[in-house]
Protein backbone atom coordinates (compact mmCIF):
# COMPACT_ATOMS: atom_id res chain seq x y z
CA UNK A 1 0.00 0.00 0.00
CA UNK A 2 1.52 3.04 -1.07
CA UNK A 3 2.57 5.89 1.80
CA UNK A 4 0.86 9.24 1.37
CA UNK A 5 3.62 11.93 0.50
CA UNK A 6 4.56 14.16 2.92
CA UNK A 7 4.58 17.92 2.79
CA UNK A 8 7.68 18.42 3.72
CA UNK A 9 8.80 16.06 0.86
CA UNK A 10 7.09 18.20 -1.78
CA UNK A 11 9.04 21.11 -1.38
CA UNK A 12 7.51 22.83 1.62
CA UNK A 13 9.66 24.71 4.13
CA UNK A 14 10.94 22.88 6.74
CA UNK A 15 9.29 24.04 10.71
CA UNK A 16 12.63 24.43 12.03
CA UNK A 17 13.68 26.93 8.90
CA UNK A 18 14.27 30.52 9.69
CA UNK A 19 11.03 32.41 7.45
CA UNK A 20 12.44 35.30 5.43
CA UNK A 21 11.03 38.70 6.60
CA UNK A 22 8.41 40.47 5.13
CA UNK A 23 8.84 43.91 4.27
CA UNK A 24 5.75 44.97 6.22
CA UNK A 25 7.20 43.66 9.07
CA UNK A 26 9.39 45.89 9.63
CA UNK A 27 6.47 49.04 9.69
CA UNK A 28 4.50 47.16 12.21
CA UNK A 29 7.26 45.69 14.39
CA UNK A 30 6.53 48.96 17.18
CA UNK A 31 2.64 48.23 16.80
CA UNK A 32 0.45 47.46 19.30
CA UNK A 33 -0.48 43.86 20.37
CA UNK A 34 -3.02 41.66 20.78
CA UNK A 35 -4.24 42.62 24.33
CA UNK A 36 -3.61 46.31 24.14
CA UNK A 37 -6.02 46.12 20.67
CA UNK A 38 -9.04 44.32 23.05
CA UNK A 39 -8.50 46.74 25.82
CA UNK A 40 -9.72 49.14 23.34
CA UNK A 41 -12.61 47.35 21.70
CA UNK A 42 -13.45 47.13 25.14
CA UNK A 43 -13.28 50.52 26.21
CA UNK A 44 -15.39 51.35 22.70
CA UNK A 45 -18.27 48.85 23.81
CA UNK A 46 -18.22 50.17 27.08
CA UNK A 47 -18.56 53.77 25.91
CA UNK A 48 -21.50 52.49 22.98
CA UNK A 49 -23.51 50.85 26.04
CA UNK A 50 -23.33 53.87 28.37
CA UNK A 51 -24.34 56.31 25.35
CA UNK A 52 -27.29 54.06 24.91
CA UNK A 53 -28.08 54.16 28.53
CA UNK A 54 -28.02 57.92 28.13
CA UNK A 55 -25.84 57.46 31.37
CA UNK A 56 -23.14 59.95 30.17
CA UNK A 57 -22.11 62.16 26.66
CA UNK A 58 -20.12 60.63 24.05
CA UNK A 59 -17.12 61.51 23.85
CA UNK A 60 -13.61 60.41 22.53
CA UNK A 61 -11.31 59.54 25.49
CA UNK A 62 -9.11 62.15 24.86
CA UNK A 63 -11.98 64.88 25.02
CA UNK A 64 -13.70 63.55 27.82
CA UNK A 65 -16.13 65.98 28.94
CA UNK A 66 -15.55 68.33 26.64
CA UNK A 67 -19.27 67.78 24.74
CA UNK A 68 -16.94 67.73 21.91
CA UNK A 69 -15.38 64.75 20.10
CA UNK A 70 -11.78 65.01 20.14
CA UNK A 71 -12.26 68.30 21.58
CA UNK A 72 -8.66 69.39 23.34
CA UNK A 73 -8.55 69.98 27.12
CA UNK A 74 -9.41 73.98 27.36
CA UNK A 75 -6.69 74.18 30.47
CA UNK A 76 -4.10 72.68 28.09
CA UNK A 77 -5.56 74.84 24.96
CA UNK A 78 -4.68 78.26 26.92
CA UNK A 79 -1.12 77.38 27.67
CA UNK A 80 1.13 79.19 27.76
CA UNK A 81 -0.47 82.74 28.44
CA UNK A 82 -4.14 81.28 29.88
CA UNK A 83 -5.40 83.04 26.56
CA UNK A 84 -7.79 80.08 24.05
CA UNK A 85 -7.59 81.59 20.53
CA UNK A 86 -9.76 80.73 17.50
CA UNK A 87 -7.27 79.86 14.21
CA UNK A 88 -7.77 83.88 12.85
CA UNK A 89 -6.97 85.22 16.11
CA UNK A 90 -2.85 83.39 15.78
CA UNK A 91 -0.64 85.32 14.43
CA UNK A 92 1.16 83.83 11.33
CA UNK A 93 4.95 81.99 12.43
CA UNK A 94 7.82 85.27 11.56
CA UNK A 95 10.59 83.21 13.37
CA UNK A 96 13.94 83.05 11.01
CA UNK A 97 12.94 85.50 8.87
CA UNK A 98 9.65 84.16 7.52
CA UNK A 99 6.68 85.95 6.36
CA UNK A 100 4.33 83.45 7.80
CA UNK A 101 2.03 83.86 3.61
CA UNK A 102 1.31 80.31 2.27
CA UNK A 103 4.76 79.12 0.70
CA UNK A 104 5.77 76.32 -2.05
CA UNK A 105 7.81 73.48 -0.71
CA UNK A 106 10.37 72.43 -3.69
CA UNK A 107 11.80 69.00 -4.68
CA UNK A 108 14.51 69.11 -1.95
CA UNK A 109 12.24 70.46 0.96
CA UNK A 110 13.11 73.94 0.45
CA UNK A 111 10.32 76.51 0.89
CA UNK A 112 9.65 79.44 -1.67
CA UNK A 113 6.86 81.87 -1.72
CA UNK A 114 3.40 81.05 -3.67
CA UNK A 115 3.42 84.08 -6.40
CA UNK A 116 0.46 84.23 -9.29
CA UNK A 117 -2.51 83.99 -6.88
CA UNK A 118 -3.09 87.72 -6.18
CA UNK A 119 -6.31 89.03 -8.20
CA UNK A 120 -4.81 90.30 -11.07
CA UNK A 121 -5.01 94.56 -11.57
CA UNK A 122 -8.06 96.01 -13.61
CA UNK A 123 -6.38 96.76 -17.24
CA UNK A 124 -5.35 100.75 -17.59
CA UNK A 125 -5.45 103.01 -20.84
CA UNK A 126 -3.02 106.40 -20.98
CA UNK A 127 -3.97 109.13 -23.48
CA UNK A 128 -1.32 111.04 -25.18
CA UNK A 129 -2.60 114.38 -26.20
CA UNK A 130 -1.07 117.69 -27.67
CA UNK A 131 -2.85 120.03 -25.74
CA UNK A 132 -2.67 122.79 -28.46
CA UNK A 133 -4.69 119.88 -30.76
CA UNK A 134 -6.89 118.31 -28.74
CA UNK A 135 -9.76 119.38 -26.02
CA UNK A 136 -7.52 117.79 -23.42
CA UNK A 137 -10.10 118.47 -20.16
CA UNK A 138 -13.25 116.92 -22.96
CA UNK A 139 -10.72 114.24 -23.66
CA UNK A 140 -9.28 113.60 -19.98
CA UNK A 141 -12.98 113.30 -18.71
CA UNK A 142 -14.73 111.34 -21.28
CA UNK A 143 -11.96 108.55 -20.87
CA UNK A 144 -12.52 108.39 -17.83
CA UNK A 145 -16.13 107.84 -18.03
CA UNK A 146 -15.15 105.30 -20.82
CA UNK A 147 -12.67 103.32 -18.39
CA UNK A 148 -15.30 103.35 -15.51
CA UNK A 149 -18.07 101.49 -17.59
CA UNK A 150 -15.71 99.02 -19.13
CA UNK A 151 -14.48 98.20 -15.46
CA UNK A 152 -11.21 99.69 -16.33
CA UNK A 153 -8.74 100.91 -13.81
CA UNK A 154 -8.64 105.32 -13.80
CA UNK A 155 -6.43 106.19 -16.43
CA UNK A 156 -2.62 107.60 -17.20
CA UNK A 157 -2.59 111.23 -19.29
CA UNK A 158 0.00 112.83 -20.86
CA UNK A 159 0.93 115.84 -22.43
CA UNK A 160 3.45 116.60 -25.33
CA UNK A 161 5.29 119.38 -25.09
CA UNK A 162 8.15 121.03 -27.72
CA UNK A 163 10.91 119.08 -26.33
CA UNK A 164 8.74 115.62 -25.78
CA UNK A 165 6.34 115.40 -29.30
CA UNK A 166 5.13 112.12 -27.66
CA UNK A 167 8.05 109.30 -27.75
CA UNK A 168 9.12 109.77 -24.53
CA UNK A 169 6.03 109.50 -22.52
CA UNK A 170 4.75 107.12 -24.94
CA UNK A 171 7.72 105.05 -23.35
CA UNK A 172 6.46 106.20 -19.43
CA UNK A 173 2.81 104.91 -20.36
CA UNK A 174 4.24 102.05 -21.15
CA UNK A 175 6.19 101.77 -18.51
CA UNK A 176 3.59 101.82 -16.25
CA UNK A 177 1.95 98.93 -17.22
CA UNK A 178 -0.83 100.97 -20.17
CA UNK A 179 -2.75 98.09 -21.48
CA UNK A 180 -4.17 100.29 -24.52
CA UNK A 181 -2.49 103.98 -25.67
CA UNK A 182 -4.82 106.64 -27.22
CA UNK A 183 -3.57 109.36 -28.95
CA UNK A 184 -4.47 112.74 -30.13
CA UNK A 185 -2.69 115.48 -32.13
CA UNK A 186 -1.42 116.14 -35.53
CA UNK A 187 0.09 114.11 -37.83
CA UNK A 188 3.47 114.72 -35.70
CA UNK A 189 2.39 113.85 -32.52
CA UNK A 190 0.93 110.66 -34.27
CA UNK A 191 4.24 109.65 -35.77
CA UNK A 192 6.37 109.96 -32.36
CA UNK A 193 3.70 108.09 -30.60
CA UNK A 194 3.54 105.53 -33.02
CA UNK A 195 7.54 104.86 -33.17
CA UNK A 196 7.54 104.71 -29.44
CA UNK A 197 4.95 101.43 -29.74
CA UNK A 198 6.58 100.06 -32.47
CA UNK A 199 7.10 96.30 -31.62
CA UNK A 200 5.17 96.34 -28.15
CA UNK A 201 2.08 94.51 -28.95
CA UNK A 202 0.15 97.09 -26.81
CA UNK A 203 -3.03 98.39 -29.01
CA UNK A 204 -2.95 102.32 -30.18
CA UNK A 205 -6.00 103.95 -30.78
CA UNK A 206 -5.67 107.51 -33.19
CA UNK A 207 -8.73 109.84 -32.25
CA UNK A 208 -8.56 112.17 -35.07
CA UNK A 209 -7.36 116.12 -33.77
CA UNK A 210 -5.48 117.53 -35.71
CA UNK A 211 -5.33 119.42 -39.40
CA UNK A 212 -3.96 116.15 -41.75
CA UNK A 213 -5.59 113.67 -40.08
CA UNK A 214 -3.52 111.37 -42.24
CA UNK A 215 -3.06 108.28 -40.57
CA UNK A 216 -6.71 108.07 -39.76
CA UNK A 217 -7.80 109.10 -43.18
CA UNK A 218 -5.86 106.35 -44.73
CA UNK A 219 -7.15 104.13 -41.69
CA UNK A 220 -10.93 105.35 -42.83
CA UNK A 221 -11.49 106.05 -39.36
CA UNK A 222 -14.23 108.07 -38.57
CA UNK A 223 -12.83 111.94 -38.57
CA UNK A 224 -15.31 113.87 -36.84
CA UNK A 225 -15.92 111.44 -33.91
CA UNK A 226 -13.40 111.40 -31.08
CA UNK A 227 -15.22 109.19 -28.63
CA UNK A 228 -15.90 106.50 -31.51
CA UNK A 229 -12.06 106.15 -31.47
CA UNK A 230 -11.86 106.42 -27.63
CA UNK A 231 -14.77 103.77 -27.23
CA UNK A 232 -12.70 101.17 -29.24
CA UNK A 233 -10.63 100.98 -26.88
CA UNK A 234 -12.40 98.67 -24.91
CA UNK A 235 -15.37 97.26 -27.49
CA UNK A 236 -13.41 97.52 -30.79
CA UNK A 237 -10.85 95.55 -33.11
CA UNK A 238 -7.15 95.31 -33.78
CA UNK A 239 -5.03 95.52 -36.65
CA UNK A 240 -1.41 94.76 -37.46
CA UNK A 241 0.11 97.72 -39.57
CA UNK A 242 3.44 98.39 -40.65
CA UNK A 243 5.82 101.25 -39.82
CA UNK A 244 8.80 102.53 -41.73
CA UNK A 245 11.99 103.24 -40.30
CA UNK A 246 13.95 105.90 -41.69
CA UNK A 247 17.65 106.13 -41.03
CA UNK A 248 19.49 109.61 -41.89
CA UNK A 249 23.38 110.44 -42.49
CA UNK A 250 24.09 114.04 -42.26
CA UNK A 251 26.95 115.89 -44.04
CA UNK A 252 28.83 115.83 -40.45
CA UNK A 253 28.56 111.77 -40.35
CA UNK A 254 25.35 112.03 -37.63
CA UNK A 255 23.21 108.79 -37.93
CA UNK A 256 19.91 109.10 -36.89
CA UNK A 257 16.69 106.80 -36.76
CA UNK A 258 13.27 107.90 -37.30
CA UNK A 259 10.04 106.07 -37.41
CA UNK A 260 6.80 106.45 -40.00
CA UNK A 261 3.66 105.59 -40.73
CA UNK A 262 2.39 107.74 -43.42
CA UNK A 263 5.39 108.98 -45.88
CA UNK A 264 8.35 110.55 -45.87
CA UNK A 265 10.65 112.44 -48.53
CA UNK A 266 13.64 114.00 -49.36
CA UNK A 267 13.61 117.06 -51.99
CA UNK A 268 10.68 119.23 -52.90
CA UNK A 269 8.61 118.06 -50.90
CA UNK A 270 10.26 118.32 -47.31
CA UNK A 271 11.35 122.05 -48.99
CA UNK A 272 7.09 122.86 -49.09
CA UNK A 273 6.63 121.46 -45.48
CA UNK A 274 9.84 123.40 -43.95
CA UNK A 275 8.20 126.95 -46.30
CA UNK A 276 4.90 126.56 -44.75
CA UNK A 277 4.04 129.10 -42.41
CA UNK A 278 2.87 127.43 -39.06
CA UNK A 279 0.92 130.11 -38.54
CA UNK A 280 -1.46 129.73 -42.13
CA UNK A 281 -1.26 126.14 -41.10
CA UNK A 282 -2.90 126.37 -37.67
CA UNK A 283 -5.54 128.69 -39.23
CA UNK A 284 -6.39 127.03 -42.49
CA UNK A 285 -5.23 123.80 -42.04
CA UNK A 286 -3.51 121.19 -44.63
CA UNK A 287 -4.29 124.63 -47.55
CA UNK A 288 -1.58 126.18 -46.26
CA UNK A 289 0.74 123.81 -48.09
CA UNK A 290 -0.28 125.25 -51.13
CA UNK A 291 1.34 128.43 -50.00
CA UNK A 292 4.20 126.51 -49.10
CA UNK A 293 4.16 124.38 -52.54
CA UNK A 294 3.92 127.89 -54.50
CA UNK A 295 7.07 129.26 -52.62
CA UNK A 296 9.18 125.95 -53.10
CA UNK A 297 8.39 125.75 -57.00
CA UNK A 298 9.55 129.15 -57.61
CA UNK A 299 13.38 127.81 -56.48
CA UNK A 300 12.97 124.38 -56.71
CA UNK A 301 15.98 122.99 -58.87
CA UNK A 302 16.20 118.78 -60.10
CA UNK A 303 19.48 117.23 -57.63
CA UNK A 304 21.53 114.00 -59.00
CA UNK A 305 20.65 111.13 -57.01
CA UNK A 306 21.52 107.36 -56.58
CA UNK A 307 19.14 105.13 -55.72
CA UNK A 308 18.35 101.25 -55.26
CA UNK A 309 15.70 99.00 -53.83
CA UNK A 310 16.72 95.66 -52.50
CA UNK A 311 17.17 92.87 -54.95
CA UNK A 312 17.06 95.84 -57.85
CA UNK A 313 20.17 97.57 -59.62
CA UNK A 314 21.50 101.31 -58.48
CA UNK A 315 19.49 104.15 -61.00
CA UNK A 316 20.84 107.47 -61.11
CA UNK A 317 18.80 110.48 -62.04
CA UNK A 318 17.69 114.37 -61.67
CA UNK A 319 15.18 114.16 -59.43
CA UNK A 320 13.07 117.09 -57.56
CA UNK A 321 12.04 114.47 -54.91
CA UNK A 322 11.94 111.17 -53.62
CA UNK A 323 8.88 109.54 -51.79
CA UNK A 324 9.10 106.29 -49.64
CA UNK A 325 5.02 106.02 -48.27
CA UNK A 326 3.44 103.60 -46.12
CA UNK A 327 0.64 105.20 -47.46
CA UNK A 328 -1.02 106.42 -50.33
CA UNK A 329 -3.73 108.63 -49.80
CA UNK A 330 -3.37 112.79 -48.76
CA UNK A 331 -6.27 115.47 -47.79
CA UNK A 332 -8.85 116.97 -50.16
CA UNK A 333 -9.12 113.02 -51.54
CA UNK A 334 -5.55 113.04 -53.76
CA UNK A 335 -4.44 109.69 -54.15
CA UNK A 336 -0.49 110.03 -54.83
CA UNK A 337 -0.47 106.32 -54.63
CA UNK A 338 -3.61 104.35 -55.07
CA UNK A 339 -2.15 100.74 -54.60
CA UNK A 340 -0.13 101.31 -51.49
CA UNK A 341 -1.05 99.37 -48.30
CA UNK A 342 -0.27 99.39 -44.45
CA UNK A 343 -0.57 95.37 -44.27
CA UNK A 344 1.61 94.68 -47.64
CA UNK A 345 4.72 94.43 -45.84
CA UNK A 346 6.79 97.04 -48.28
CA UNK A 347 6.87 100.47 -49.31
CA UNK A 348 5.93 102.26 -52.22
CA UNK A 349 8.63 104.49 -53.72
CA UNK A 350 7.76 107.48 -55.70
CA UNK A 351 10.19 109.22 -58.01
CA UNK A 352 9.33 112.71 -59.08
CA UNK A 353 11.13 113.90 -62.34
CA UNK A 354 9.43 116.81 -64.26
CA UNK A 355 11.25 118.59 -67.18
CA UNK A 356 10.29 121.58 -66.83
CA UNK A 357 7.02 123.52 -66.07
CA UNK A 358 5.11 121.04 -68.64
CA UNK A 359 6.34 117.87 -66.22
CA UNK A 360 4.83 119.90 -63.53
CA UNK A 361 1.10 119.66 -65.15
CA UNK A 362 1.85 115.93 -65.82
CA UNK A 363 2.74 115.14 -62.59
CA UNK A 364 -0.58 117.24 -61.37
CA UNK A 365 -2.33 115.58 -63.80
CA UNK A 366 -1.02 111.84 -62.66
CA UNK A 367 -1.86 112.79 -58.91
CA UNK A 368 -5.50 115.04 -58.93
CA UNK A 369 -6.61 113.14 -61.83
CA UNK A 370 -5.58 109.99 -63.21
CA UNK A 371 -5.29 108.50 -59.75
CA UNK A 372 -7.73 110.08 -57.75
CA UNK A 373 -10.71 110.42 -60.30
CA UNK A 374 -10.39 108.27 -63.65
CA UNK A 375 -8.95 105.06 -61.64
CA UNK A 376 -11.66 105.15 -59.58
CA UNK A 377 -14.03 103.95 -62.93
CA UNK A 378 -13.88 101.01 -65.13
CA UNK A 379 -14.18 103.23 -68.26
CA UNK A 380 -11.21 105.55 -66.78
CA UNK A 381 -8.62 102.58 -66.14
CA UNK A 382 -9.15 101.52 -70.16
CA UNK A 383 -8.03 105.29 -70.76
CA UNK A 384 -5.26 104.92 -68.67
CA UNK A 385 -4.24 101.89 -70.04
CA UNK A 386 -4.14 103.42 -73.32
CA UNK A 387 -2.21 106.35 -72.79
CA UNK A 388 0.90 107.33 -73.45
CA UNK A 389 2.80 107.14 -70.29
CA UNK A 390 5.06 109.68 -69.31
CA UNK A 391 8.60 109.81 -66.54
CA UNK A 392 7.05 112.57 -64.58
CA UNK A 393 6.19 110.62 -61.54
CA UNK A 394 7.53 106.82 -61.76
CA UNK A 395 6.20 104.43 -58.86
CA UNK A 396 8.55 101.14 -57.43
CA UNK A 397 7.83 99.09 -54.61
CA UNK A 398 9.97 96.79 -52.12
CA UNK A 399 10.80 96.50 -48.59
CA UNK A 400 12.73 99.68 -48.87
CA UNK A 401 15.07 102.11 -50.62
CA UNK A 402 18.98 103.46 -49.96
CA UNK A 403 19.67 106.50 -51.88
CA UNK A 404 22.42 109.31 -51.61
CA UNK A 405 23.00 113.10 -52.78
CA UNK A 406 26.04 115.16 -53.48
CA UNK A 407 24.62 117.97 -51.42
CA UNK A 408 22.44 117.60 -48.58
CA UNK A 409 18.72 118.03 -49.25
CA UNK A 410 15.52 118.51 -47.09
CA UNK A 411 13.88 115.25 -45.35
CA UNK A 412 10.68 115.20 -43.79
CA UNK A 413 8.42 112.44 -42.24
CA UNK A 414 5.16 112.59 -41.94
CA UNK A 415 5.01 116.18 -42.43
CA UNK A 416 7.47 117.45 -39.75
CA UNK A 417 10.96 118.72 -40.99
CA UNK A 418 13.64 116.60 -40.00
CA UNK A 419 16.97 118.29 -41.09
CA UNK A 420 18.89 117.51 -44.45
CA UNK A 421 20.67 114.38 -45.14
CA UNK A 422 23.31 112.98 -47.83
CA UNK A 423 21.88 109.68 -47.64
CA UNK A 424 19.10 107.53 -46.39
CA UNK A 425 18.06 104.15 -46.35
CA UNK A 426 14.37 103.17 -45.38
CA UNK A 427 13.00 99.50 -44.64
CA UNK A 428 9.57 98.42 -43.44
CA UNK A 429 8.35 96.66 -40.08
CA UNK A 430 5.51 94.62 -41.08
CA UNK A 431 2.48 94.70 -38.67
CA UNK A 432 4.60 96.29 -36.22
CA UNK A 433 2.06 98.78 -34.66
CA UNK A 434 -1.43 97.54 -33.39
CA UNK A 435 -3.81 99.87 -33.86
CA UNK A 436 -7.71 99.78 -32.71
CA UNK A 437 -10.34 99.70 -35.07
CA UNK A 438 -14.22 99.98 -33.98
CA UNK A 439 -16.21 96.73 -34.58
CA UNK A 440 -16.73 95.70 -37.88
CA UNK A 441 -14.43 98.09 -39.60
CA UNK A 442 -14.06 97.74 -43.35
CA UNK A 443 -9.80 96.64 -43.45
CA UNK A 444 -10.89 95.46 -47.46
CA UNK A 445 -8.75 98.26 -48.74
CA UNK A 446 -6.37 98.88 -46.46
Amino acid sequence: MPTPPDDRDAGSPDEDAPVPAHPADAIYVDGPDTAELEAVDEAIEEQLEEAESGSGPRTSPAGEGSGKPDAPDPAEAAEPDQVIREPEDVEPDTTDGETGEARRVGREGETEPITGGEERPSPKAALIYNPIKADGDVMRETLTRLSAEAGWSEPLFYETTVDDLGDDVTRQALEAGADAVLVAGGDGTVRAVSEAMSGSGVPLSIVPSGTGNLLARNLKLPLTEPEAMMRAVFDGETLPMDIGWTELKRSDGEVEERAFVVMGGIGLDAAMIANTSAQLKKTVGWVAYVDGAARSLASAKPFRVMYQLPGARLHSARVQSVLFANCGSLPAGLELIPEASIVDGALDIVIIQPKGALGWIFVWRRVAWDNSFLRKFRAGRRVLALRTKDNAVRYSRGTGIELATHDAQPVQLDGDEFGEAISVRTRVDPGALLVVIPQAHDVGDL
